[in-house]
């Protein structure tokens, strides 16, 4: 069975351990209209997900047996779970843990204590992310070709599998090849202007669409721009600047 869970609500499956955050969470999802599932840890978790997927997972880094980081990417490593919309929730807070958390394929980061203000608009910003707003016009850029129709991204015969946020980062800036995107511009147009999101964001979300371009050999076309940002480029074209 693969189907959402909570017909005709939006389901958020909480992966929490400590039952009196676990509790705080779910009592201010409910009041925002949330359908909850709990779980204690990520194999309880997994053998939830076996049955059904609900519509985006708030996770606990520190789990006992089985990490929240080890879960996270075990789903994002799962086709079936690929594309979920994961929160990572943790008291780690150095910026290099949020950025592991998001090469790691989080789509946001809460760190403990939080304001449940915050952690609701959080999940509202995910969840509104998930559906993409793109064209759907099909693009061949630089050997690439993206499908927004089909959510495929190929280079020849070469299927390029890309999370629900990397893909809408190349569509974008594909898009609008050559001309530089700030880490700003970037928020606004792909994430769509989260006033909890960090630049740093899109830098970890870029380096995870690198590494997944690196195979095909089409990572330089995602270039730096120092200082600015980032644009899409093709390397091969003479009008390449």
């Amino acid at each position: 069975m693969d189907r959402r869970m909570g017909a005709g609500s939006v389901s958020i499956l909480v992966v929490e351990d400590e039952p009196a955050i676990q509790e705080l969470i779910a009592i201010h999802l409910k009041k925002s209209g949330y359908n909850v599932l709990r779980a204690i840890d990520a194999e309880a978790a997994q053998r939830l997900l076996h049955e059904s997927l609900p519509d985006l997972i708030m996770v606990d880094w520190m789990l006992p047996g089985l990490s929240g980081i080890a879960l996270l990417r075990f789903l994002r490593a799962a086709k079936k779970t690929r594309d979920l919309p994961i929160i990572m929730m943790t008291a780690r807070s150095a910026e290099q843990d949020i950025v592991f958390a998001l090469e790691c394929g989080a789509d946001d980061y809460i760190t403990k204590p939080f304001n449940v203000r915050e952690m609701v608009a959080r999940v509202d910003a995910v969840l509104r992310r998930k559906a993409p707003h793109t064209a759907s016009r099909t693009i061949g850029l630089a050997g690439l070709r993206i499908d927004p129709d089909a959510n495929r991204v190929t280079a020849g015969e070469r299927e390029i599998v890309l999370s629900p946020t990397e893909f809408r980062l190349l569509h974008f800036m594909m898009s609008h090849p050559q001309r530089i995107h700030s880490r700003a511009q970037l928020l606004d147009k792909v994430w769509g202007l989260n006033e909890y999101l960090q630049e740093r964001t899109v830098d970890a979300h870029v380096g995870r669409l690198r590494n997944a371009l690196e195979a095909t050999g089409h990572h330089v076309s995602i270039e730096t721009v120092r200082g600015i940002g980032y644009r899409f480029i093709d390397p091969h074209s003479p009008g390449k600047s």
